[in-house]
């Protein structure tokens, strides 16, 4: 009795064994998946076992592909989190390109390796199957098995789970890839010097700066990219590879992050030195709006991106950015609402920085176009900030793109001038018009037009050809110190409001006519003109604008 019961528990024992020892499973992508990776784990080692998860391959070649995808997967540093790999024998993979029974382990890492049902069965597909020959040469190049042949015993001693041999590779990735930096430094800076002469044409110290710094993380993606090329070779584990390959490939984003915001900087350098270029003023404060709109979404794509290598799907985060950024425009429909309108004003261009516009309530120079709202500074140089949103939609009659700039006033000279004087200033205001470097040439009016209460009336209406209000007031200046000089030489007197009180009876009465000379100078007219057309009044300096009236 005694044996029997020792016989039926031995029997339960392996019975048991029996049940808890992983069998073949190929029925769901995660049993297919275990399966391999498990049967060639060194506690568990059955190659022929994992061999049965190769599609379209039998015994000893079917093995050796198992062997080399598994080591792929630990060279990479792919981990396969089992939490995450579907068990549904009927899996379909409904994000992919081809929708069907497919499951690939790696979709941003290495897409090429998937696993697919074929009957009832999931087996790695027969396009993961045809390239893990290559895959595994491009993963351990010839120069891995040659290290293995040299490395002499010492190398081979453990220290944390690394040999000193894969220390000594480390640090030799190290030194090379310092040296690297200097000499591959100077090699791409000449060739973005180069290509940034053959787009602009220019040797602009300016850019200079900015692609020094585009130079830097481009330099050190080059080395990342080497490096993660290289390290398979060191035959490192599985969990240090998953480590290592996971820094890098964090700080090759990072490297791609700071590569975009420079290269963001060189684009607008090279666009401000073309606005500079333009008469658009509206375009120089389109630089720094757009540079940082692009920034921002260089960050954003980043951030996504940073977000997949820790395996959270890019669809997810896609998804919840919609629905946050609708809940903020939702929350927010003004800040939304100003930068549409931003967006207008930059279509249509209704002004430029510096224009003098005129709305409803504002009157002022156009100082800044922001993301929100506009800066005008009024002739009181204070400041108006209107929204975008309401700027847009207003009407705003902008000065600034007058194409000629009308100036009227009336000339009252005393009542007692001479017409022979009056005909000779009239001809002569008309002649300085004529001269005058910024006056339209036709389409003016100088015209004894009537009698005024204590001046014979003189209208003076004439167009300037300027673009800004400072230079319209040097024109207007160098206008008037002309008729200042021509009523001098001509001898004629301004008049102003006054009484005259004439009394004819009065004893040594004096004659209170002014004795005017009509044999002027025509010489020093003609000064005056050459004078007036010489004036340079488009060099004025920007000066702070009091009004803009007609």
């Amino acid at each position: 009795m005694k044996n029997l019961t020792l016989l039926i528990f031995l029997l339960f024992t392996l019975s048991s064994f029996s049940q808890n020892e992983p069998k073949v499973d190929l029925s769901n992508p995660n049993a297919t998946i275990y399966t391999h990776l498990y049967f060639l784990q060194p506690d568990s080692y059955e190659p022929e076992k994992a061999a049965t998860t190769i599609y379209g391959y039998k015994g000893e070649e079917a093995i050796d592909k198992a062997i080399k995808l598994k080591k792929i997967l630990d060279g990479k540093g792919l981990y396969v989190d089992f939490t995450k790999v579907p068990n549904n024998p009927k899996f379909s993979d409904t994000t992919a390109y081809k929708i069907g029974n497919k499951y690939s382990l790696f979709p941003v890492r290495m897409p090429q390796i998937a696993v697919e049902k074929y009957g009832n069965k999931w087996l790695y597909s027969r396009e993961t199957v045809a390239i893990i020959d290559d895959l595994y040469k491009e993963t351990f190049p010839w120069q891995t098995a040659w290290l293995q042949n040299t490395i002499p015993k010492y190398g081979n001693y453990t220290l944390f789970g690394i040999k000193l041999w894969q220390y000594l590779g480390l640090l030799g990735f190290f030194i090379i890839g310092f040296l690297s930096y200097k000499i591959l430094g100077k090699v791409i800076f000449f060739i973005l010097r180069k290509i940034q002469y053959l787009v602009t044409k220019t040797s602009s110290d300016r850019i200079k700066l900015p692609l020094k710094k585009l130079n830097r993380p481009l330099v050190l993606l080059v080395l990342v990219h080497f490096i993660k090329r290289a390290l398979p070779s060191l035959l490192l584990g599985l969990e240090t590879n998953k480590f290592l390959f996971l820094a890098l490939n964090i700080a090759q984003i990072v490297f791609w992050i700071y590569v975009f915001l420079k290269l963001i900087g060189v684009i607008m350098t090279i666009y401000s030195e073309h606005t500079k270029r333009t008469h658009a003023k509206l375009d120089d404060q389109l630089v720094p709006i757009l540079t940082h709109f692009l920034t921002g979404i260089v960050f954003f794509l980043g951030a996504l991106k940073l977000l997949t290598l820790f395996g959270i799907p890019a669809a997810s985060v896609l998804a919840g950015a919609s629905i946050g950024g609708l809940a903020l425009a939702l929350a927010s429909q003004d800040t939304v609402k100003n930068l549409i309108g931003t967006f207008m004003i930059f279509l249509d261009k209704p002004f430029h920085i510096g224009d003098w516009i005129e709305t409803t309530d504002i009157k002022g120079t156009v100082e800044e176009v922001g993301f929100r709202s506009t800066r005008i500074r009024a002739a009181d140089t204070s400041i108006f900030q209107i929204p975008n949103s309401t700027l847009s939609e207003i009407v705003v009659n902008n000065k600034g793109l007058r194409l000629f700039r009308r100036y009227q006033t009336k000339l009252g000279v005393r009542y007692d001038t001479p017409p022979e004087l009056i005909d000779a200033f009239v001809k002569g205001i008309k002649d300085l018009i004529h001269v005058h470097p910024n006056s339209k040439k036709d389409g003016f009016d100088v015209a004894f037009i009537g009698f005024g209460d204590s001046a014979l009336e003189i209208l003076l209406n004439v167009y300037f050809n300027v673009d800004d209000w400072s230079v319209e007031q040097q024109a207007k200046h160098d206008f008037h110190m002309a008729i200042l000089k021509l009523s001098k030489v001509l001898g004629i007197e301004f008049a102003f409001p006054s009484t005259t009180l004439m009394i004819e009876q009065f004893p040594e009465k004096q004659n209170t006519n002014i004795d005017y000379n009509l044999d002027f100078n025509k010489k020093s007219i003609h000064d005056i003109l050459d004078e007036l057309s010489k004036a340079e009044t488009s060099k004025v300096d920007n000066l702070e604008p009091l009004s803009d009236d007609d």
